[in-house]
């Protein structure tokens, strides 16, 4: 079923480009080529993407400008949920913004990676994607896959870049979610303040089980993420918290 599915062609098409792109890069860059187009493609699709993430990011800074405000609110009214919600959707709608303002950018983004991980994971309409070596080593391959000292250089030095960027993202995960001003005092806020950080490191764990242009493909997506979040969130104010010592 999923063969026929509008995620294989679209896949398909993907691989299609990937794999002209390798040919014009051969000339410049030889063995590699297949790898640095794999590269050079996440890279314009995430190009392509990015007015979604810049929305996501306002989405993210009206709910941060409206944090003591809706703390003051659920100050006011911790014994009234129904007026809370109220004053809440009021608050939102006089501002023009909204508690999911961030997300739905976000979730208009994952049909694109869907594909591009399908297409890197599976080489599903790359013909001979997966056959194409990084330094010797094939980009189908998995970390499991002769533990020749090629194969453990190539994805260790991956997985460390990984594991560096997943723990940038996860202090910036922090650091928005106190800037939001989220209560954790009710049932399930807690636990999701604590899963939140962690989300970033599961990037880590997919990359010890895929293929090695999966693999590729999770460091470039990932480090432009990072990228993105050092540029648009410049000159975010630092959590009440952070700034009082607490």
């Amino acid at each position: 079923m999923l063969a026929f599915s509008p995620v294989h062609d679209a896949a398909a098409a993907a691989g299609s480009v990937v794999g002209r792109l390798a040919d014009l890069l051969t000339p410049l860059t030889g063995g590699v080529a297949t790898a640095v187009a794999i590269v050079l493609f996440t890279v314009a699709v995430r190009l392509l993407i990015s007015p979604l993430t810049v929305a996501q990011i306002r989405g993210e800074r009206r709910r941060v400008a409206l944090a003591p405000e809706v703390r003051k609110l659920q100050q006011r009214c911790a014994g009234d949920p129904a007026t809370l919600q109220s004053e809440l959707f009021a608050l939102y709608r006089r501002t023009g913004a909204s508690p999911v303002a961030g997300c739905l950018p976000g979730l208009l983004q994952a049909p694109f990676f869907l594909v591009m991980y399908r297409l890197f994971s599976t080489g599903d309409g790359g013909a001979g994607l997966l056959d194409e070596r990084l330094a010797g080593v094939p980009l189908g391959w998995h970390l499991g896959d002769g533990l020749s000292p090629s194969v453990l250089a190539v994805f260790g030095v991956l997985l460390v870049a990984l594991l560096g960027l997943a723990r940038m993202l996860s202090r910036r995960a922090q650091r928005t979610a106190a800037l939001s001003g989220a209560p954790t005092d009710q049932p399930g806020a807690a636990v999701l303040a604590r899963l939140i950080p962690l989300l970033p490191y599961a990037t880590v764990l997919v990359a010890l089980v895929v293929p090695l242009a999966a693999v590729l493909y999770l460091v470039t997506t990932t480090a432009w993420t990072a990228g993105e979040q050092v540029v648009l969130r410049r000159g975010q104010p630092a959590p009440v918290e952070a700034i009082d010592g607490r």
